[in-house]
């Protein structure tokens, strides 16, 4: 676990009149299957092409998003142990459509934010393994507040739910950093943030950690999975991804990618 989530636990632990935050990796799971599908649906085949799964050889789940050929983009905190084996085209959670391990000498961390680049073996691109586009040059300033976007990923059902087996999207709606600031304060929400609304226990909740965020118009890649709320994924308080827009330079100078 990264030097900065200590640092953050004490930041919000300094300011107490605003709402702690948690991220989704780290949610304890349960240890059988209980309830429903409450905050999302299950995806059909090759709706989200660009999601992986990442299986880290310390034993956790993330997701990521393939960005290119050879580079799929997660969070800095979902990054340790010795490698990981990413899950290519998967529907069913480890039933993709092949994998590769990767070790650890290919992960790239921002180190300030929580955002990290998985350099991969060239993939070839067809209708169930695909890249997500990122914003343009000229989307930097957007701040997309109130349009809507898919997440997508293999986290959670529910607090404290096991990983379900089949991939799961759901809709969210992007607030502006001010609504968020009022839960989380601004030691948290910062420029490098972007929230969305959490309505009816829909949201990112364990397991989702590094996941995609995508937009509805355009379908371009605008967050990563970074937390949740303290409180738990389906209190009705907001969830934090890293804002891509505000990372398009540290992308291009690690990958060459750029729009």
């Amino acid at each position: 676990m990264k030097v900065f989530i200590t640092i953050l636990a004490l930041a919000v632990a300094s300011a107490s009149a605003y709402e702690s935050v948690v991220h989704p990796k780290d949610i304890t799971k349960a240890e059988k299957i209980q309830g429903r599908i409450t905050n999302g649906y299950p995806a059909y085949e090759g709706k989200a092409p660009y999601t992986v799964g990442l299986g880290f050889s310390g034993g956790w789940w993330c997701g990521g998003s393939i960005i290119g050929n050879t580079w799929v983009l997660t969070a800095s905190h979902c990054t340790g142990g010795d490698g990981v084996t990413v899950y290519f085209g998967a529907t069913w959670r480890t039933n993709a459509q092949y994998t590769h391990y990767v070790s650890s000498g290919n992960f790239i961390d921002h180190w300030v934010d929580d955002i990290a680049l998985i350099r991969i073996p060239h993939v070839d691109f067809w209708s169930m393994v695909n890249k997500v586009e990122l914003p343009s040059y000229n989307d930097r300033n957007d701040q997309f507040q109130d349009s809507w976007a898919v997440a997508c990923g293999w986290g959670g059902t529910y607090d404290g739910s096991p990983l379900p087996d089949w991939l799961q999207c759901v809709d969210l709606q992007v607030i502006g950093n001010s609504e968020c600031e009022s839960y989380y304060g601004n030691s948290i929400v910062n420029t490098n943030i972007i929230c969305v609304r959490v309505v009816d226990g829909k949201g990112t909740c364990g397991g989702d950690s590094g996941g995609p965020l995508v937009s509805h118009n355009g379908n371009k890649l605008i967050g990563v999975t970074n937390w949740v709320s303290g409180s738990g994924c389906q209190a009705g308080h907001p969830a934090g991804f890293q804002r891509v827009t505000h990372h398009l330079d540290w992308i291009r100078d690690n990958t060459g990618i750029s729009y």
